[in-house]
């Protein structure tokens, strides 16, 4: 079992920064693929970011590619989300997920993450 808690979140305004924070327990021995994923009121939960095991890989929806960026610090089990120049659209309920895995894949699918964090709020105003 792998227990994440996301923290970060708040009410900020457009073109802002934040910065989201993972950090997970457990069987973190294992170095598990991350991801985050967000969703909006009366939306479908989405792919934002993922990082592979090592963090050489990353993947990110077109949507937050080259304002978002993504990472970890395995010594702290910890993987973080730095969200640049934030767009009201970008408001949403963040959540960090992990998969145990022994490849160096990464994951852009929910369903890929068995293991999901309570979530973090992230409000942009206008």
């Amino acid at each position: 079992q792998v227990q994440l808690a996301e923290s970060g979140g708040g009410l900020v305004q457009a073109g802002a920064s934040l910065r989201l924070s993972c950090a997970a327990s457990g069987r973190t021995f294992s170095t598990p693929a991350m991801g985050w994923f967000r969703q909006a009121p009366g939306k479908e939960r989405e792919f934002v970011a993922a990082i592979s095991r090592s963090g050489t890989n990353t993947a990110y929806v077109d949507s937050v590619k080259g304002r978002f960026t993504i990472s970890r610090d395995n010594t702290k089990n910890t993987v973080a989300l730095q969200m640049n120049s934030l767009r009201p659209e970008d408001t949403a309920v963040y959540y960090c997920a992990a998969a145990i895995t022994m490849s160096g894949s990464l994951y852009t699918r929910s369903f890929d993450y068995p293991y999901w964090g309570p979530g973090t709020q992230v409000t942009v105003s206008s």
